[in-house]
């Protein structure tokens, strides 16, 4: 199919039809189930790799990328390539990297002094309770490679670790036939990642889980990847913390009708190519409005590079759907939970307090997705799949743990120990009711 012949006709729904519910749901649908084989050969791989350690990762890095090494020693990047990279990009890029990590970092910087510092009260009988929070002591970021290059996913993982004070920032990243980014490898160097190998996929998971002769093994790991790179992550879990099982990607836009047609357009766009599963939809009041983004969309369409898997996308699983108001259109949005909300009206601030659940949210019409993908400064590891109803995007929260403090005085282990005795016994406990009993009873 030529350019020329390449349509995206998103699915037209009316709230006020009487089949909307049904025609929406089906809409939304997408199965997060990971096929069978897949799942046997990911629990092969990490099977093998626990038991074989850097040989078997040596094994399938040639196997599935092309890159044979005699050593897994030989996959470690430097801190010296790292820098060399960064030092070898234009200034533009170099510059607008530099830009990007700074404010990511001012931004998981003001965040962990929100929420996590540490914290202390006595009370009125001397008792000390309170939480210390304290940072992982080394995290694994996975990083995607082949086909497309991440720099922005490099500063989204590596930073909130890095000002969360992780001690050891280990990177996998993936280079099929050797073949390796500037730009990611800059930003590795910029984020301050401590360790980098060049592997990636499930045994690069296995690898980060288990740790390797070389390798080492991590807390937790976070990052995209692939069907077997989630696969690995989900079935490691518990053996080391993982960040999400992320979804295909997704946009919604609440649109009031005063925005450029060819700006949400665009927007559409954006998230369609990631994926032929990504989902974009959009929520109007507007009919013409609608008429006039699938007007902009024909027109555009063309001349994207990535045409072809937009318009699968949009056909797929995109939607224009026309609502009673824009009261109704947020009602809606908080059914979705969408990754990515864009509130692209006149008055966002009037419709931002109706929206509950969202990864994150661009408010006004000048606010594009694609800046929090890459400069804004929030994280762009977000929730999807209706997941953000109960999670949050990836911050520095994620790289730290909290224990609670307790230092109970000699007159609160009476008052204490009096109500836990209590309970111990309800429970038929004895050994929990005689501990506290001891510290009170002379």
């Amino acid at each position: 199919m030529t350019d020329a012949m390449l349509q995206a006709i998103p699915l037209r729904l009316n709230t006020a039809d009487p089949d909307f519910e049904a025609r929406f749901q089906q809409r939304l649908h997408w199965s997060a189930e990971t096929d069978a084989a897949i799942e046997q050969r990911v629990a092969d791989i990490l099977a093998d790799v626990k038991a074989r350690g850097d040989a078997a990762v040596l094994d399938y890095t040639q196997r599935f990328d092309g890159l044979s090494a005699a050593a897994l020693t030989e996959l470690e990047l430097t801190q010296t390539e790292l820098k060399a990279a960064f030092d070898s990009l234009p200034a533009t890029q170099r510059e607008a990297l530099q830009q990007a990590a700074d404010r990511v970092r001012r931004y998981h910087e003001a965040q962990k002094k929100a929420c996590g510092e540490s914290w202390a009260y006595r009370d009125e009988d001397g008792t000390l309770l309170g939480q210390k929070v304290t940072p992982l002591d080394s995290v694994g970021i996975y990083v995607p490679g082949g086909k497309a290059a991440y720099p922005s996913s490099v500063l989204m993982n590596a930073i909130p670790a890095h000002v969360a004070g992780v001690g050891e920032i280990v990177m996998v990243v993936p280079t099929p036939r050797g073949e390796k980014n500037a730009l990611v490898l800059a930003a590795a160097y910029v984020a301050g990642v401590s360790r980098a190998f060049t592997i990636g996929g499930a045994q690069a998971v296995a690898a980060l889980a288990y740790g390797t002769q070389t390798v080492p093994k991590v807390d937790k790991i976070t990052g995209p990847g692939n069907a077997y790179v989630a696969s690995a992550k989900k079935r490691v879990f518990g053996t080391v913390g993982i960040d999400m099982i992320a979804g295909p990607s997704e946009i919604l836009v609440l649109a009031d009708g005063t925005t450029p047609a060819d700006w949400v357009a665009m927007d559409l766009f954006s998230q369609a190519e990631h994926d032929e599963l990504a989902q974009s939809i959009l929520l109007c009041p507007d009919a013409a409005y609608l008429d006039a983004v699938q007007a902009a969309i024909d027109r555009l369409l063309p001349t994207m590079p990535r045409a072809d898997i937009i318009a699968k996308s949009l056909n797929g699983r995109g939607a224009l759907i026309l609502t009673r108001s824009m009261d109704e259109a947020c009602a809606i949005s908080n059914r979705i939970a969408p990754e990515h909300l864009e509130v692209s009206s006149r008055e966002p601030q009037r419709w931002e307090p109706l929206l509950k659940h969202a990864g994150a949210i661009f408010l006004g019409a000048y606010t594009s997705e694609s800046l929090g993908d890459y400069c804004a400064g929030p994280n762009h590891v977000l929730p999807t799949s209706g997941t953000a109803r109960f999670s949050s995007p990836l911050g520095v929260y994620d790289f730290q743990k909290r224990s609670s403090l307790i230092e109970v005085s000699e007159t609160g282990a009476r008052q204490l120990g009096q109500i836990a005795s209590v309970l111990a016994h309800g429970e038929g406990l004895q050994a929990h009711a005689r501990a506290a009993e001891m510290r009170f009873k002379p």
